[in-house]
């Protein structure tokens, strides 16, 4: 994922930061709790197309 783009995008739901998650290739919302998926290195940033994160994940970034 392109740093700069990193810099530029923003959760479409809470207009907070995006973190990449390489292992995933999702672009994390904690605010919102959300992932959004990067499919073919575009990222897919409507709400309908993210899954919501698992307890595990929000509680990691505690």
């Amino acid at each position: 994922m392109d740093t700069k783009l990193l810099e530029i995008l923003v959760c479409p739901v809470t207009k907070g930061p995006l973190r990449y998650n390489t292992s995933t290739q999702e672009l994390v919302s904690h605010s919102a709790r959300l992932a959004y998926p990067v499919r073919d290195g575009i990222p897919v940033m409507l709400e309908n197309e993210a899954r919501a994160l698992t307890v595990a994940e929000i509680e990691e970034k505690r």
